[in-house]
C-alpha cells in the first residue's frame, strides 16, 4: 500500500484550528461522530428510562460487551479474553488481587525503572497491603535489563508487570520473548499496555500473557478518562474457582437476577466486571473503534512506520544542526509511532512550540518531548511543521 492509497480518517476528526497535533500519545483527538454517539445515548435515556437497559437499540445491559469484539481485535485476543471497564489502574488493582498471591518465598513483582507512576503506586501499594516493605518486594530494573533480572529473580518473583511500550521513549518490549521468560519461572506475565493498544499489533493470546491492562484515551480516541479495558487469557478465565473482588456485574448473566446471594462469576475476563457500565461514556469509545475496525490495524501500522519514520529523518536533520536527540530506538519494529526527544529546556520548549507555531506536544521530566504522529489523522505537512518549529525555537534559544 503506498503512502497516498492509505485511507486517512483526518476529515473524521475534530482538529482544534491551526495546530498540528503531536499529542495523541497523551490523548486522542476527538472523532466527530463521538457527538453523535453520545447524544444517541441520551435520547435513549429520554425516550426510554429505566427500559433502556433492556428496549434501547443497544441495549444498555450488554452495552459493554458489544464492544468486545473490537477491542480483542486490537490487542490480539478473543472476545471472551477481554472486558471494557472502569480504567486502568483499577482494573491493574482488580487483577493483582487475583494474579498477586504472595508467599514466603514467591513475593517479588517486577517492573521496569521508567514505567509510569500510576504502575509503580499500584504495586507498591499491593505489596504494602500484603504486609510486605515495597523497597524489597518491589524490584526496579532497567528496561534494558528487564529478562536478565527475570532469571535472577527465579523463585522469588510472583508477577512481571512490564509495559508493552515504555511511555517515557517509545520502545517496544517483546510480549511474546518476556512473557516466555517470566512463566520459566513460573511467575505471572502481566501487561500494560497504554501506550500499545491502537498504536501496533500486540498478540496476547498467542503469547500467552497472563492478563494485561490498558486505556483507551490515547491511541483509541475513546475521549479523556474514558473507560479502559483488561484482558484475561481463557485459561484463567474458564477457572471460576480463581480468587477475585467480586461484584454484580460479574455474575453470570443467568443468574445475576436472582439476587443470590452467592456469587457465580461470569466465564471469561468479563467475569472481572465490578459496577454499573458508564453507558455515556462507552459511547464515543464505540464511535472511535468503529474506525479502527474499517481500516484494520495492519494497514494502519503500515502508514505508522512510514509518517514515524518520516519525521525521524526530519528530527535528524534538527539533530544535526541543533542540540538535541531522539531517544526511541531506530529499528522500527523497536517503537510505535512515537518518537521521543531529549534537550535541554525542554519544559520551556514545549510551550514556545505551541505558542509560536502551533506544535503540540508533551514534556515528561527531566528533558524529554514526545512527538507521536497518529496515522488516523495526522499528516507528512504536521511532521514537516515540528521540524521547522523545533529549528525555530532551538536557534532562538
Amino acid at each position: 500500500m503506498s503512502s497516498d492509497s492509505f485511507p486517512s480518517l483526518r476529515d473524521e476528526f475534530v482538529i482544534p484550528e491551526g495546530w498540528a497535533y503531536m499529542a495523541g500519545n497523551s490523548l486522542g483527538l476527538q472523532p466527530k461522530a463521538a457527538r453523535t454517539a453520545i447524544e444517541a445515548e441520551l435520547e435513549e435515556w429520554g425516550r426510554l428510562g429505566v427500559e433502556g437497559w433492556f428496549e434501547s437499540r443497544e441495549p444498555w445491559l450488554e452495552y459493554a460487551g458489544s464492544l468486545r469484539g473490537s477491542v480483542a481485535r486490537l490487542v490480539g485476543a478473543s472476545p471472551e479474553e477481554v472486558v471494557v471497564m472502569n480504567t486502568l489502574t483499577v482494573n491493574l488493582h482488580l487483577l493483582l488481587a487475583s494474579f498477586y498471591r504472595p508467599t514466603v518465598e514467591r513475593y517479588r513483582i517486577l517492573i521496569e525503572d521508567t514505567a509510569f507512576p500510576s504502575d509503580l503506586y499500584a504495586v507498591q501499594s499491593q505489596a504494602a497491603w500484603h504486609g510486605l516493605d515495597p523497597a524489597d518486594a518491589v524490584l526496579r530494573v532497567p528496561v534494558g535489563e528487564v529478562e536478565e533480572a527475570i532469571a535472577r529473580a527465579g523463585d522469588s518473583l510472583a508477577v512481571a508487570l512490564l509495559p508493552g511500550v515504555n511511555y517515557l521513549n517509545g520502545e517496544v518490549l517483546d510480549v511474546p520473548g518476556l512473557t516466555e521468560a517470566v512463566h520459566a519461572v513460573g511467575a505471572v506475565a502481566a501487561w500494560d499496555l497504554a501506550h500499545s493498544i491502537g498504536n501496533m499489533p500486540v498478540a496476547l493470546h498467542d503469547a500467552g500473557a497472563d492478563f494485561a491492562v490498558w486505556c483507551h484515551y490515547k491511541y483509541v480516541n475513546g475521549g479523556p478518562g474514558a473507560p479502559g479495558g483488561a484482558f484475561v487469557h481463557e485459561r484463567h478465565g474458564s477457572n471460576l474457582a480463581l480468587p477475585r473482588l467480586a461484584g454484580w456485574w460479574g455474575n453470570d448473566p443467568a443468574e445475576r437476577f436472582k439476587m443470590e446471594p452467592e456469587f457465580v462469576p461470569r466465564v471469561g475476563a468479563e467475569g472481572w466486571a465490578v459496577s454499573t457500565p458508564p453507558v455515556l461514556a462507552y459511547a464515543p469509545l464505540r464511535a472511535s473503534l468503529e474506525q479502527f475496525d474499517r481500516v484494520g490495524l495492519d494497514a494502519l501500522r503500515e502508514h505508522s512506520l512510514r509518517l514515524t519514520g518520516c519525521l525521524e529523518g526530519l528530527l535528524d536533520e534538527v539533530a544535526r544542526r541543533r542540540q538535541m536527540s531522539v531517544s526511541t530506538p531506530r529499528d522500527p519494529d523497536r517503537r510505535g509511532c512515537q518518537l521521543s526527544v531529549s534537550c535541554a529546556g525542554a519544559r520551556a520548549l514545549a510551550a514556545r512550540l505551541r505558542a509560536e507555531h502551533g506544535v503540540v506536544c508533551d514534556f515528561r521530566e527531566p528533558d524529554v518531548l514526545r512527538f507521536a504522529p497518529v496515522p488516523l489523522y495526522n499528516t507528512y505537512e504536521d511532521c514537516h511543521r515540528v521540524a521547522a518549529a523545533l529549528l525555530d525555537v532551538l536557534g532562538a534559544r
